[in-house]
């Protein structure tokens, strides 16, 4: 989530810009882009959150935050297909679109949905985290989505007394993946 907000926000300096996320289980986008009041219809669409110049739409704009979404895959599904839909994204350049991990319902709806550009793989450098990308990748190629590029994230840590980086999940985690 913190790729994809910076990543939308870095291109929405020389492109118009919209960020969906699509972690219905986990959102939040509306957490980071510092906005949580309820989106407007209009004319029947939703009116998407803006913040740094950056349209966005998360479950969490809409969800109570006090329960969880506890929803069957099928749900999940209509709800990516209605902010495909129902979201008023106006004219865009991009839309980022953050994932939840792994190879589930969310990633197979927005796929056979929707035309993918490509992915931008996300890992941390640990074996456990390294194994759900792996598969992830390799779903992304078998639906004939281009893997545009993978980003190792939290792969260390400065220790703000003495300024010592610590590798807290390992190394080297992006760079295998890539290769």
């Amino acid at each position: 989530s913190t790729v994809a907000a910076n990543l939308a926000v870095a291109l929405g300096a020389d492109a118009r810009v919209c960020l969906l996320d699509a972690d219905i289980y986990g959102p939040s986008i509306h957490i980071m882009m510092g906005v949580n009041t309820s989106p407007p219809l209009v004319n029947g669409k939703i009116v998407p959150a803006d913040r740094h110049g950056i349209r966005f739409m998360s479950i969490g704009l809409i969800a109570n935050e006090q329960s969880p979404v506890v929803w069957r895959g099928p749900l999940v599904g209509q709800m990516i297909q209605k902010f495909m839909v129902e979201v008023a994204w106006g004219d865009l350049d991009f839309l980022v679109i953050d994932m939840p991990p792994g190879t589930g319902d969310a990633s197979l709806t927005l796929v056979q949905s929707a035309s993918v550009s490509g992915a931008v793989v996300v890992t941390t450098p640990q074996d456990v985290a390294l194994e759900d990308v792996r598969r992830g990748a390799e779903m992304f190629r078998k639906l004939n989505v281009p893997v545009l590029g993978v980003v190792e994230n939290m792969s260390h840590f400065i220790c703000p007394c003495c300024g010592e980086r610590t590798e807290i999940f390992g190394r080297g985690g992006g760079d295998e993946i890539s290769e």
